[in-house]
């Protein structure tokens, strides 16, 4: 007697653990864990929100299951879009620019006179890249900093400004 799989009735937008319906069969199918790493390595990681998504992971797993399209990411640009669209082995195509634009990289930099302290920002902050006390000045780690721009809007005063990166090995001394 042949043995059936249980096939469950799973929804792959409601399905935390990455299980997506398999087309053919009639039952689910994990999406390659390998898979993921590899295009949310691809990623740029600015965990900015402008594919649609809560950060760059959660896009590398919609890819993945075939929820998402490869031209959802301003800060990859279309060097990115063409990198993921080799490892899904789909047509190449640029991003979509409706999103945003695609921007050298940068970081933010807390003018800090003129900070209140209000820790709206460090709130807002998708990588804990800015430090700070309620009601004390705030400042940001630039090695963690990945340009989102997610702080700049949360500033009640306007007391943040995103500039280019210095280069390793070139910083101020202290």
């Amino acid at each position: 007697m042949a043995r059936r799989r249980a096939c469950l009735s799973v929804d792959s937008r409601y399905a935390p653990d990455r299980f997506a319906t398999c087309k053919r069969a009639r039952h689910p199918t994990r999406v390659s864990d390998e898979l993921i790493e590899r295009l949310d390595r691809l990623l740029p990681q600015t965990q900015c929100g402008q594919c649609g998504y809560a950060g760059c992971r959660p896009y590398a797993e919609a890819m993945a299951r075939g929820d998402a399209d490869i031209d959802q990411c301003p800060p990859g640009g279309d060097t990115g879009a063409l990198a993921l669209a080799r490892l899904l082995r789909r047509p190449a195509k640029p991003y979509d620019r409706l999103r945003g634009a695609h921007k050298p990289p940068q970081v933010a930099l807390i003018v800090e006179p003129d900070c209140i302290g209000c820790t709206k920002c460090i709130q807002a902050c998708p990588v804990d890249a800015i430090i700070g006390g309620a009601k004390h000045m705030h400042t940001v780690i630039e090695p963690l900093c990945t340009g989102c721009e997610l702080c700049v809007p949360a500033c009640p005063v306007d007391c943040i400004v995103l500039v280019p990166p210095v280069p390793a090995g070139n910083a101020p001394a202290r």
